[in-house]
């Protein structure tokens, strides 16, 4: 059993809280990924675990023992850092090879390992070559094959891909997702990139100042989430925002009056006199949008098959996805769904509907 439970898990600094009582359990096997932005609390999060920072209250157990006075060393778990750290003077053999040295395993053990390890990760030719004569991306996995031949209960990964360009990123996520797939073992993700969290994760851990937001599967925080935070932080262009008000039971957008809400919405938002609407990008110009809204393109940015227009509703900046074959003037007819809105209390920015 490889599953991780943090229970009402805290973490002081000084006197500031920068973990608020997290609870979490990761499943066995399964690929969780802790997302926010910077200073949001992920890398404390994965550091605890691995027992490289201590626990300022709660519990954390890996399988069913509990770990908080246990070394690193004896929670048989595998961390591989942003920074690759191997060790310049040794060949790949002996970077992958280094772990199960220290722990003297046999000569014959190490080698059928490592050689395991580099077949895994497409590495075999490169075992004489020392870290600088290899790309970002074999450096990374040379890590990764650092970490495999331990064969921990959990692995660990704190942003392993920051220092990779765009299109070796895109490769090592791939390369990843089919190792997870291989080994067969629970895997702890930490990034701020969204992209890799969403394309990632069985499931996607949401963070923002110590707490979770959301945690639930990348497309259930997509489409359903808990909050304004959760909504805007996931997805790309983000989620718009719109400051609206409730004047007998019509929603009013932009100072113009767009649909007359239902009886079960009215209820549902507790007779609020405003609150804040929030659409994707991708749903601000449909076919079949009942609400028509005419607005004035402040920009256009083009991105191959698609392009994102700018434009203003009321005070609120909003962005629009469309194909890149649609050519507009600067005036342009919104036709939006609003089965597709989704409704936040104005000033806590819970989700409402």
């Amino acid at each position: 059993m490889s599953e991780v439970k943090l229970e009402n898990v805290v973490k002081i600094y000084d006197t500031k809280r920068v973990i608020d009582n997290i609870n979490l359990t990761i499943a066995d096997k399964e690929f969780v990924v802790l997302v926010g932005s910077s200073g949001c609390g992920k890398s404390t999060i994965l550091r605890m675990v691995a027992g490289l920072e201590n626990i300022s209250g709660g519990n954390i157990y890996i399988g069913d023992k509990k770990v908080n006075n246990v070394h690193p060393k004896d929670r048989d778990i595998a961390f591989v850092f942003q920074s690759y750290a191997l060790y310049p003077h040794m060949t790949v053999y002996e970077n992958i090879a280094f772990g199960l040295k220290m722990r003297h395993v046999s000569k014959d053990e190490i080698d059928e390992k490592v050689m395991e390890a580099a077949e895994i990760l497409n590495l075999t030719e490169y075992l004489d070559r020392k870290p600088k004569q290899l790309s970002g991306g074999q450096r990374q996995r040379v890590a990764l094959g650092r970490a495999i031949v331990r064969k921990p209960k959990v692995f660990l990964m704190d942003e392993p891909l920051s220092n990779l360009d765009a299109k070796l990123r895109v490769q090592m996520r791939a390369e990843i997702k089919k190792l997870h797939e291989k080994l067969q073992t629970t895997f702890i993700y930490v990034t701020h990139d969204q992209t890799e969290a969403l394309t990632m994760g069985d499931r996607v851990v949401i963070l923002d100042k110590g707490k979770i937001q959301q945690a639930d599967t990348p497309l259930e925080v997509y489409n359903n989430p808990n909050n304004k935070f959760v909504a805007g932080f996931i997805g790309s262009p983000q989620m718009n925002f719109i400051d609206c008000d409730i004047i007998n039971n019509t929603l009013i957008m932009g100072k113009e009056p767009v649909i007359e809400l239902s009886k079960s919405i009215i209820e549902k938002l507790g007779n609020r006199k405003n609150v804040v609407i929030g659409i994707r990008p991708e749903n601000m110009i449909v076919m079949s949008g009942r609400i028509k809204l005419s607005v004035v393109i402040e920009m256009t940015e083009l991105l191959g098959s698609e392009q994102i227009i700018y434009f203003n509703i009321g005070q609120n900046m909003c962005c629009a996805r469309i194909s890149s074959t649609n050519k507009y003037e600067n005036n342009i007819q919104l036709n939006l769904d609003s089965d597709k809105f989704l409704y936040f209390d104005s000033k806590t920015g819970e989700r409402l509907i």
